[in-house]
């Protein structure tokens, strides 16, 4: 990172924590858990993105740019406060307990928990301290919470996020005397989205404070990209390339390649560039301003495509009929730095990476990253490929190295599904069996020159396949679900990674 601090860390999201309600939280979990990485001799906690989810439970595709979600908010802090009884904490508890504990199950997690949090959001209005404590967020963060709130309504109302679809035609186009009336109508529901938005709010940067206690820095996220059918989308649609109708016209995704032959649609809007350097950029500066105030660093996820963006035709069945268009990454930075001074970001260059986004990135000073997994590939003598840009010898320091993402198999998984052949090189190219394969790709990345080494939890604890995050481009609900079980986190583990961190000079 900026600081050029060599140093270590783990990819873990919120909701993969332990915990008594069925996902983790902001609570007691996190706490501990920030606790084991100090001792383990880490520095960074990356968190991925932290915004509200739908459809697929993806926090990459959240509905909102700016909201935290809600389901992240701790009943036990909560409760802590004098918002909730333990009455009705353990009775959440109870309906929540045949869940499997290393798996969330986010429609069953959300009907028993929203209900406890508008519970104690409705108790917590009537308090002096808390009412004035909203009333200054409210004002700080009226740019988006008033649509939020607004599209909370809404989005309970129909059961769907599908502004432009599913809704009313009149709150489709959000026609002002409709809207009015409908604030009106639902002042004191409204209200509650506020508070449980404050709540996540307040919970999030007491644990901020606690990371920063204990040597720990969090590492947030910013998927480049909003959905369709999200907030942004809906109440700043001139943001977006749209006709003269207001339908999108544009989307985006990535062109086809060795992986997929017809290419990745993922099908949320691209922006109106024209229109955002009008504004200077204004909104993308709230927004990031936003994501610092809640983390210490930021990932700008699909980074290549502030400095050109893949743009399909709306409509399209396949990404085969996109072209490249350039984005002012350039200008959007100078005016991020104008109004923020000097950002901590980390540049997810991965992909199709061309010289306009290098220039981009080293420009700017912004690490980028290196996958460790993809850095083994045979050559016709069938030993491994010396000269490959991933593999870790040949890091150099402004980079962030992982062994694999969030959107790759485990590395138990990855090197499981080798062929014999890649496998063995594999093997004897970390000198090691197949049983210690994950610590010494671990080893291999702590080693190289690279500033920053992260590793993903289950990467840490040795997991399979049956642990693996995100299939990319599917929605299912294996994805997103994986939860660390209760004490998983050994104090064996935690010495190993110490010894790790101390013996490749990643203590500080």
């Amino acid at each position: 990172m900026a600081q050029r601090v060599r140093a270590g860390g783990v990819l873990m999201h919120i909701t993969s924590l332990p915990g008594g309600y069925g996902t983790g939280d902001l609570g007691p979990s996190a706490y501990d858990f920030a606790i084991k990485l100090s001792q383990a001799g880490f520095r960074y906690w990356q968190m991925l993105p932290l915004g509200p989810t739908g459809y697929g439970n993806s926090p990459y595709s959240a509905q909102s740019a700016f909201a935290g979600n809600e389901l992240l908010v701790s009943p036990d802090l909560l409760l802590r406060d004098g918002f909730l009884t333990r009455e009705e904490c353990n009775e959440a508890k109870e309906q929540l307990k045949e869940i499997r504990s290393d798996h969330v199950d986010f429609d069953r997690v959300r009907k028993v928990k929203m209900p406890l949090l508008e519970k104690a959001a409705s108790r917590a209005l009537s308090d002096a301290s808390f009412a004035e404590g909203l009333k200054k967020f409210s004002e700080d963060n009226s740019y988006w919470l008033e649509d939020y709130a607004l599209y909370c309504i809404l989005y309970a109302r129909y059961s769907d996020s599908r502004w432009y679809e599913i809704w009313d035609e009149k709150e489709g186009r959000r026609d002002k005397a409709t809207l009015d009336r409908i604030r009106e109508e639902n002042s004191e529901k409204m209200n509650i989205c506020r508070a449980i938005q404050y709540f996540f709010n307040t919970q999030c940067l007491e644990l901020q404070n606690f990371l920063h206690a204990h040597g720990i820095l969090s590492i947030g996220d910013i998927p480049i990209f909003v959905g369709m059918d999200s907030v942004d989308a809906w109440s700043g649609i001139e943001m977006f390339k749209t006709d003269g109708n207001g339908h999108f016209t544009d989307i985006s995704g990535v062109p086809p390649d060795n992986f997929s032959a017809d290419g990745q649609l993922w099908g949320t809007p691209v922006y109106d560039w024209s229109y955002h350097l009008k504004t200077g950029f204004s909104w993308w500066i709230k927004r990031i301003r936003r994501c610092f105030e809640l983390n210490d660093i930021v990932r700008i996820d699909h980074f290549r495509g502030l400095a050109g963006y893949y743009d399909i035709p709306a409509g399209s069945t396949t990404a085969r009929d996109g072209v490249w268009t350039p984005s002012p990454g350039k200008e959007l930075f100078r005016a991020v730095r104008k109004a923020l001074g000097k950002v901590d970001i980390i540049a997810e260059d991965l992909g199709n990476i061309t010289a306009d986004v290098v220039r981009l990135r080293t420009s700017n000073g912004f690490p980028g990253m290196k996958i460790g997994q993809f850095g083994f590939d045979l050559t016709k003598q069938g030993k491994i490929r010396l000269t490959h840009g991933f593999l870790a010898r040949n890091y150099t320091r402004n980079y962030v190295a992982y062994t694999g993402t969030h959107d790759n198999d485990t590395t138990r998984g990855w090197f499981d599904s080798l062929d014999g052949n890649l496998a063995d090189a594999v093997l004897s190219y970390l000198d090691t069996d197949r049983e210690g394969v994950v610590k010494a790709l671990e080893r291999n990345l702590a080693e190289s020159k690279a500033d920053t080494v992260i590793f993903p939890m289950q990467d840490i604890l040795e997991l399979g396949t049956e642990a693996r995050m995100n299939y990319p481009s599917t929605c299912n609900d294996i994805n997103w679900s994986w939860r660390m079980k209760e004490n998983e986190f050994t104090d064996e583990t935690v010495s190993f990674f110490r010894e790790m961190m101390v013996s490749t000079d990643r203590i500080n």
